[in-house]
């Protein structure tokens, strides 16, 4: 007699991530740390050169040492231990972070090569690089991705799904979930140049009648610099930026010293829900919060630690449809007192003269003297979330 087969196991993932970028990458190894399989799908095959995001507020860091890599982001970034807003040379206020917690910045694309490799450690061969997701199917009992992978077809399934692709998100267009535009738009150009301030450890922030001028530290000796403007440059230079930052502030940006600036447009959206059925929306692709401020990377690495929470919790008992009601609820809550911080800081650096320039400054004023100066300092690093 022929000995019996062995059924096949199932082939089915706990979860499938669409997105690999730091809020994908962070999930997976959350899930991977508690043995959940988990599989990221990333349509890019290597990492984009530009830096993108740099604050790692508090909450953020919280995350990311449930990932097992509080000590290595410590060594690698700049630490930012408190912020000064001035007008025309004069001090409106200032603020340590000493209570409310250092915010620390490093680049996002030296975040994710950690991620990555975190990943890699906890679970080989859980991410998947150079799969474009084409459909996505809620089955009841499990969800089916398919696409391709260098023309050869990719078909995935799961028990829940969750899609971390970035704000122009593929699945939430195909879940049909509407995407609301929120108040707060404006342009600014964007660079990173040798940090002549003498102030390695603090924001600086430039509430100027022409328009807001940011500065943060960054590891190695750097700084980056952020300026509100009307109308972005077809082609933005770094003199062009340096123009900016010495008409405005008459502090110090070096050009030769300085890498090709960007320009972009500060959105702001948010879905109107946050997951369907049994597949969840996280970071960028549920919300799109202006940049100003710093928020997005690390609102989107606590839908992470809230994901992992409640999949985890779901899994025991048997993968209910159901598993993401609360997380719809609280995430989404969370993103728009997010969009409406990022809207006042915008608004804040928007250009101003006679009655509404003295109006902004008295109000920064107010703001920096105590006890509204500690909530302020929570605002900045993220503690209210």
């Amino acid at each position: 007699m022929p000995e019996p087969v062995a059924p096949a196991p199932d082939p089915r993932h706990d979860v499938v991530i669409v997105g690999g970028g730091p809020v994908g990458l962070l999930l997976g190894c959350l899930l991977a740390r508690r043995g959940i399989d988990a599989v990221v799908l990333e349509r890019r095959t290597g990492r984009s050169g530009r830096s993108r995001a740099i604050g790692i507020h508090p909450p953020g860091l919280r995350a990311l040492a449930a990932a097992g890599l509080e000590d290595e982001v410590r060594r690698r970034a700049a630490a930012i231990t408190g912020g000064r807003v001035t007008c025309e040379g004069r001090v409106l206020g200032a603020m340590s972070f000493a209570r409310a917690g250092t915010v620390l910045s490093l680049p996002q694309l030296e975040t994710e090569a950690l991620l990555e490799r975190r990943l890699g450690e906890l679970r080989p061969g859980a991410l998947r690089r150079g799969v474009e997701v084409h459909a996505i199917h809620d089955r009841g009992r499990h969800v089916e991705v398919t696409g391709d992978a260098g023309g050869a077809p990719v078909s995935v399934s799961a028990r829940y799904a969750v899609g971390a692709d970035g704000v122009r998100s593929g699945i939430r267009d195909r879940l049909g979930i509407g995407w609301k535009e929120c108040r707060g738009r404006a342009h600014y150009l964007m660079g990173d140049t040798r940090d002549d301030t003498g102030e390695p450890s603090a924001a600086l922030l430039h509430f100027e009648p022409a328009g807001v001028v940011e500065s943060f530290p960054m590891p190695g000796g750097k700084r980056r610099w952020v300026a509100w403007v009307r109308r972005p440059p077809a082609v933005p230079t770094p003199a062009a930026l340096a123009t900016i930052v010495r008409s405005r502030t008459g502090g110090a940006f070096d050009p030769d010293a300085a890498d090709a600036p960007s320009a972009f447009e500060a959105g702001q959206h948010l879905a109107e829900r946050m997951s369907q059925g049994r597949v969840a929306l996280a970071g960028d692709a549920a919300h799109e919060i202006s940049p100003i401020g710093g928020q997005g990377m690390n609102l989107g690495w606590l839908d992470a630690m809230r994901l992992d929470r409640d999949l985890a919790a779901a899994l025991k008992v048997g993968a209910p449809f159901e598993a993401f009601d609360a997380y719809d609820r609280v995430r989404r809550a969370s993103a728009a007192r997010a969009i409406r911080q990022a809207a006042f800081n915008m608004a804040m650096g928007a250009p101003a003269s006679g009655l509404r320039l003295r109006v902004r400054n008295a109000a920064v004023r107010v703001l920096g003297v105590p006890p509204l100066r500690a909530l302020l300092a929570r605002a900045f690093t993220m503690r209210w979330l």
